[in-house]
Formats: structure tokens, sequence, C-alpha cells
């Protein structure tokens, strides 16, 4: 596996080795002792969940109170998604900007985003799988979201599915009315960049 640290601190791109003959493909797509020395840190696996996306379905802007947030490892295991992780750290020196990466079923990658960072993805074909892995399990008390089309933060979306059609961003009700950035600041929502480090150093 090749890990390659975003610009956000705390997030990864993760390509594996894939293995093929005529029978088809094997791979590793997450490997506990290369994740931790990578990443400085164990990955502890609370919660696993699939999402299946029509294309231009956007997913997101989604995060977690801290404590104790919830860390996802991100993959797609049929189509292709633009999956994007936001730094919504309050404090961070990368607050409010953003860094992609496809996610599809040729390259195979994955993401990997620790606490406090935000995560949305743009489905690019219909019938997009994603699987997450999660450090905790979901608690919609402490699930909350920044509007995916907020103009500051200003993702770069793709306009193009992958088979060359015109993409037009789908929102769940949830999504369309969630908070811009600033919103979600004012109202204490998001996450604070020293806490966040404190508690990954209780861990």
């Amino acid at each position: 596996m090749q890990y390659r640290e975003l610009e956000i601190t705390g997030a990864w791109e993760i390509t594996p080795r894939q293995f093929g003959d005529p029978r088809g493909v094997f791979l590793e797509w997450f490997k506990e002792g290369p994740f931790e020395e990578e990443v400085g840190h164990r990955f502890a696996l609370a919660q696993s969940n699939m999402s299946v996306s029509a294309a231009g379905v956007v997913r997101g802007i989604h995060f977690a109170d801290v404590p104790p947030g919830q860390a996802k490892y991100v993959t797609c295991v049929k189509g292709a998604v633009f999956d994007v992780v936001v730094d919504i750290r309050v404090g961070s020196p990368t607050f409010g900007r953003w860094d992609a990466v496809i996610l599809d079923d040729a390259d195979r990658r994955a993401v990997y985003l620790s606490e406090g960072l935000g995560h949305v993805f743009l489905s690019l074909e219909d019938g997009s799988t994603v699987v997450y892995l999660c450090s905790t399990v979901y608690d919609p008390a402490r699930e909350h979201g920044v509007h995916p089309l907020d103009s500051t933060i200003g993702i770069r979306w793709p306009d193009q599915a992958r088979d060359g059609s015109s993409l037009t961003p789908i929102l769940s009700e949830k999504d369309a009315v969630a908070p811009t950035l600033a919103e979600a600041r004012s109202a204490g929502l998001l996450p604070v960049f020293a806490d966040v480090r404190e508690y990954r150093r209780s861990l």
C-alpha cells in the first residue's frame, strides 16, 4: 500500500497493490500494521456502512462532535465518486480548505479522515457503491452537516459523469438545508482544532 497525506492534516489517500490474473483481482484495502505506521495510531472499528448512489448524488458535508468524533476509512467498490475532505476544525491552519481524491473500481484507492474533519462525495456513475469503516457508531444527536455547495468553501465539483454526460448535484432534504460554514461556526457546531488534537493524544 502507498500512503499519501492530503493537503488537510489528518487525512490520507491510500493506494493498494492489486494482483490480477485471468480469474480477476485481489487486493488488501485495509491493513492494520501499515496503517498504524503511516498514520501514527490504531484505527478502532465500531461500525461499517455502505451507500449506493445515482450519478449526481452528493452526500455531505458530514461530521460528528469531538469527542468522540468519527474517523472514517472510505473506498468505492463499484462505480466512481469524487471524494472530498474538508477542514472544518476552528483554529486549524487549513480551516475552510478542502482536498479531493477520485475513488473508483479501477484504482481502488481509499481515503482516511481522522476525527473532526468533514466528508462529502459526488457520485460520478449510477450505482456507485461506497463503503465506510467508522471508528464510532452513528449517533444522530452528535451528527452535523455543512452545505456542500457553500461558495465560501468553494469545492470545484465535476460537471461530467464517468460516461461524459452532464451532472446536476442531487442533495438530500437534510443536506439541502444544512448551514454554511460561517453559520455552523457562529452556532458553535464546528470542532475546535486544539480540542481535536487533545482528544487524539488521549486515545
